[in-house]
């Protein structure tokens, strides 16, 4: 158990560092970024910051021995520099190696039991035509590594369309498209004696692949699947031998969930949790990394929504204050560009929501 006066190292510099750096503060620790880009909005909320490069090993190895332990809140950090440096690290970067590759994580879920959607690894033309023949029509072209909020995606409606596409240098899978009725998320928090806790899980709504609403209660095509979805949630959480909090995303389908993807960190349809839950997401990860008891998961409201401001959005956002039960959380980053995050709002319901 890390004693108050600790310091909590975050790999990378982006929101969601800044909410844990936050939340550190609260149970009395203190926080150092690690960030290769000088512009870190977690930076500014924490005690210390390193900014260096991923590969540069002295830089890492005397941030790791300043901290009491490392996490991180981005899963495309180099999993090759943490080896010298992996006794401090929670979670363990094998969630990371999982995690980072598309075709790996899907084969790690499906050796657990989960089902996913039908895919093919594609590493050349040839490769991507014959995808899309075995699988069919329409289906997404997604790099294997380093892809997040739509990027690294390319939508595939036909067989020409596939023949038209430039491939990256890098390894890309091919996924068939799923017929779903929903998307959700199981966000757990695991402890380090291996107790698992879950929120309830959001519906999810996204523009452009990038999310826009999460809300609750969800749909009752989610939640009849929520049971089945957690077990699988909570077999690769025991697997890795994971501490901290890990989302999981799924379609909610006629045959049952489908795993989609995992992220072994806090997650952007988790932040209604800072409003609309016993315990945030990010207070009990601090609390599972720092080997203190879990804290409740439970739902305090009614309802919930959260919704993102993207890009330009996020300049009135102020305006929105005017709202009754309604939180603004604005992330300090200076340029409103198409696109980016730069904040959210969670809409607390005291009442039942109208039907």
């Amino acid at each position: 158990m890390i004693a108050p006066g600790g310091t909590i190292g975050i790999m990378g510099g982006g929101q969601l560092g800044r909410m844990l750096a936050i939340s550190a503060a609260q149970l009395g620790y203190r926080c150092h970024i690690y960030a290769p880009d000088r512009e870190s909005v977690a930076a500014e909320v924490a005690a210390e910051f390193t900014c260096a490069a991923w590969s540069d090993a002295i830089a890492l190895d005397t941030f790791a021995a300043a901290c009491d332990v490392v996490t991180y809140e981005f899963e495309n950090v180099p999993v090759a520099p943490l080896r010298p440096i992996e006794p401090k690290l929670a979670p363990h970067p094998r969630a990371l190696e999982t995690a980072q590759d598309r075709l790996k994580e899907k084969r790690f879920a499906e050796g657990l039991g989960g089902r996913a959607a039908p895919y093919a690894p594609v590493d050349s033309a040839d490769d991507l035509a014959r995808a899309v023949e075995r699988i069919g029509a329409p289906g997404i072209l997604k790099t294997r590594s380093d892809g997040y909020d739509g990027k690294g995606q390319w939508r595939i409606q036909s067989a020409r369309d596939a023949a038209a596409i430039r491939l990256p240098g890098n390894p890309t899978i091919y996924e068939g498209q799923v017929r779903f009725s929903a998307e959700f998320s199981v966000i757990l928090v695991r402890g380090q004696d291996g107790e698992i806790r879950f929120w309830a899980s959001a519906q999810n709504e996204h523009k452009d692949g990038i999310l826009d609403t999460s809300r609750l209660p969800a749909s009752a095509d989610i939640t009849a699947q929520v049971d089945a979805a957690r077990a699988l949630a909570a077999k690769i959480a025991d697997e890795l031998g994971y501490i901290g909090v890990m989302t999981c995303e799924f379609f909610a389908t006629d045959g049952g969930p489908v795993f989609n993807e995992m992220a072994p960190r806090v997650h952007n349809s988790g932040h209604w949790s800072i409003e609309g839950a016993a315990t945030s997401q990010f207070e009990n990860h601090i609390r599972a990394i720092c080997g203190l008891p879990l804290g409740l998961t439970d739902t305090t409201a009614q309802a919930v929504e959260m919704r993102n401001l993207i890009g330009p959005e996020a300049l009135d956002a102020h305006s929105l204050l005017a709202e009754a039960d309604l939180h603004l959380h604005l992330y300090g980053k200076r340029e409103a560009r198409e696109g980016r995050k730069m904040g959210h709002v969670t809409r607390i319901f005291r009442d039942p929501p109208p039907a």
